[in-house]
């Protein structure tokens, strides 16, 4: 598998370029510290002269050797998409070795996933680094940065409220991964689930709504059907690309993603690697630091 596949594979995952979870390393090497079933693990994945050279440490090492094809995409099935426009059709021309990978693991991005409602991905991003590297621990094996494994549920239920507010978190999105970690394992069966049945499982928990199940299944269940609604961006970049329509809302943004249905978010993904997105207009959104509060 080229380097680039593995970017394009792997790339979804990273929650930030300081993700404490995820690193690239100089020599093109990918390292990954997850909390399996099986206990922590850490993940080196490298395609040296386009050949997949695999280790990994730690009690979940081999549950993730084990996971390592799915979520490199072996369960992906990219000949069922067809491409019905042109620019789609341009991305996946540019991009054939794109695959959807599944991680099987639903904690460990349905958490980062309600860390990013309604807030700007950088306060989002810095609130997991901070929570993961303060109550996370070690990642196993010999990665040559510092990485860590994000907390096991107990550890995230005991988080006191003061540390959510010194990484940002406001009460709503806390309030909601502590819901969500103390069904922790019926959150995990979803991985194994239809997407439909994963879905609505992830949306029994207040708080969790059809943005965060998608943002969610599309990286645990690797759900090339899971597009992402509610979102403020993909909306306005789906309709600039299909319709020159900036202004595209998610009901119109699901029409014109409709001749793809069963792969609307492989052709969402697609639109947004193609580089086809409208010039910015508006102005930033404020950054509201309630941890400076």
């Amino acid at each position: 598998m080229p380097d680039g596949d593995l970017a394009l594979v792997l790339g979804p995952l990273r929650r930030g370029p300081w993700d404490p979870t995820f690193r690239r390393t100089p020599d093109g090497a990918y390292w990954r510290a997850s909390r399996t079933p099986e206990g922590p693990g850490t993940l080196r994945v490298a395609s040296p002269g386009g050949v997949l050279d695999a280790t990994a440490w730690g009690p979940g090492a081999d549950w993730l050797l084990a996971q390592l094809p799915p979520l490199l995409g072996s369960l992906d099935d990219p000949s069922l998409f067809t491409a019905h426009h042109k620019v789609v059709a341009e991305s996946l021309r540019r991009r054939p070795g794109l695959r959807l990978g599944r991680t099987g693991l639903v904690l460990e991005s349905l958490i980062p996933s309600v860390l990013e409602q309604k807030v700007t991905t950088d306060e989002a991003y810095r609130a997991w680094r901070r929570l993961v590297q303060t109550h996370g621990e070690p990642a196993p094996g010999p990665a040559p940065v510092p990485l860590h494994v994000m907390p096991a549920p107990r550890t995230w239920a005991l988080i006191p409220s003061w540390d959510w507010h010194r990484a940002g978190v406001d009460n709503k999105r806390s309030s909601t991964i502590l819901r969500a970690v103390r069904v922790a394992a019926r959150l995990e069966e979803a991985a194994a689930m239809p997407l439909a049945s994963a879905s609505a499982r992830l949306q029994l928990i207040p708080g969790i709504g059809p943005w965060t199940a998608a943002e969610t299944l599309q990286r645990s269940n690797g759900a090339p059907d899971a597009v992402t609604v509610g979102d403020l961006h993909l909306p306005g970049t789906v309709g600039y690309a299909l319709a020159g329509d900036r202004s595209t809302d998610d009901e119109a943004m699901l029409r014109l993603l409709s001749p793809y249905e069963g792969q609307r978010h492989r052709a969402a993904r697609l639109i947004l690697l193609s580089g086809h997105t409208p010039p910015r207009r508006a102005p930033r959104v404020y950054r509201n630091d309630i941890a400076r509060l």
